[in-house]
């Protein structure tokens, strides 16, 4: 048995198994089982900013929670009564019996952050892109896509059948240039970027790619899912932020960000897409989100608009981190924001910095190919309003001792 197994990996080293082989050992060969940074196993939460991995108590740096709502005690309460007045999960579809009352609530208080006609929330936010894109456009329509998009948008703009051509990151020069070359009419052509990419932590260049993209009648999609709560006057994203939200068309996001659970959204002003939940089939056939994560999300929506003190402390530690790792001679790729990323010279070199770190009792998180652009290894930080200075503090001097130890500061 083991000589045909062996047979069989010859005959087929270009095969499906051996391709999954060969992607799944790359870092297996430097780690050893429980340090994978593809397995860490959280054993326990202490709160917002610290846990507990392989006994260790740890600070981290690598959730998401850009605004520490997970923890508030107002989300948690909602979310208990919700479970107990509605159960633990809806067990069915918005269309078969799991459109509850809260999902429309929770999807007007979308629309009203903002201040759109529609909003429709999907199961989570890979969803809500897949959902959306793979609806609006089909085989004879165009989509340009920003080169750094998420790999959520990739594969929805495969699943749509349309044709699919990247342009150059931030680049509306080449957008441009792309929509000139073009034989596809402007009113059939989808231009996808978003609002804060998530590798380097950089903002989109919305201004100049929306001005292109009106220019040429194409409608626009602009995914807000790491900028929600955190950027514009009202916390709706860079959108907001660089006051062009009326060249956009649909904005799309998530709920495992800022507001701390999972789920995802868009929302519309233009009544051309009210049909758009009829016509997406990851809303039509997913069950959907749990009474008490929608609680929860409600609840964190009320507490974006009404406590700024979230979004203080959220940009004063992000300051104080990348002010911090810029002192200490490690640059972070963008300016200071929720993601801090570090580029790293090789994977080799990126696995025992981030090794090292979590020896240190700091975790984050180890980006590599194909997940990053351009063939980048990454560090990259998440930083929380729930972070304390003196956690803040503890980060940049790990850091600093790595760096010195591993001689790249």
């Amino acid at each position: 048995m083991q000589q045909e197994n062996r047979q069989f990996m010859q005959d087929n080293a270009n095969g499906i198994l051996s391709r999954a082989d060969r992607l799944g050992s790359s870092l297996e060969r430097l780690a050893e089982a429980r340090t994978n940074p593809l397995s860490i196993v959280v054993d326990d939460v202490v709160d917002a900013a610290t846990a507990v991995i392989d006994g260790r108590p740890t600070l981290m740096f690598g959730t998401n929670s850009y605004l520490g709502l997970n923890f508030h005690p107002a989300c948690i309460g909602a979310a208990i009564e919700a479970t107990r007045h509605f159960g633990t999960g809806s067990t069915a579809s918005r269309v078969a019996a799991g459109n509850h009352r809260l999902h429309v609530m929770l999807e007007r208080d979308i629309a009203t952050l903002y201040g759109r006609s529609d909003a429709v929330v999907f199961s989570t936010g890979f969803m809500a892109n897949l959902g959306v894109i793979s609806a609006l456009v089909r085989k004879g329509d165009l989509i340009f896509a920003d080169a750094h998009c998420h790999a959520s948008i990739f594969d929805a703009c495969r699943l749509s059948g349309a044709q699919v051509e990247t342009f150059a990151h931030n680049d509306s020069a080449d957008l441009e240039r792309r929509f000139a070359a073009s034989k596809v009419p402007g009113p059939q052509t989808l231009v996808v970027c978003e609002g804060l990419y998530s590798v380097r932590g950089d903002l989109g260049e919305l201004k100049g790619l929306t001005a292109v993209a009106r220019r040429h009648g194409a409608v626009v999609v602009v995914d807000e899912a790491h900028s929600l709560g955190i950027y514009g006057r009202h916390g709706r994203g860079i959108a907001e932020h660089l006051g062009v939200e009326a060249d956009v068309d649909l904005i799309v996001g998530t709920f495992s960000k800022s507001i701390g659970g999972i789920g995802g959204y868009a929302v519309s002003g233009a009544s051309e897409l009210r049909a758009l939940r009829f016509m997406s089939r990851p809303y039509l056939y997913t069950a959907s989100l749990p009474p008490p994560i929608i609680a929860a999300a409600r609840e964190a929506i009320r507490l974006i608009g009404s406590e700024p003190r979230l979004r203080e402390n959220l940009w004063r530690n992000a300051a104080a981190l990348h002010g911090g790792l810029a002192t200490i001679g490690v640059k972070p790729c963008a300016d200071p924001g929720p993601v801090g990323s570090i580029r790293m010279p090789g994977l080799a070199m990126g696995y025992q910095f981030w090794k090292e770190l979590l020896d240190r009792g700091i975790y984050v998180n180890l980006l590599v190919p194909p997940a990053t652009p351009d063939g980048e290894v990454v560090l990259r930080f998440s930083v929380s309003a729930a972070h304390t200075a003196e956690q803040i503090r503890t980060a940049i001097d790990a850091v600093a001792e790595v760096a010195g130890l591993l001689k790249l500061a």
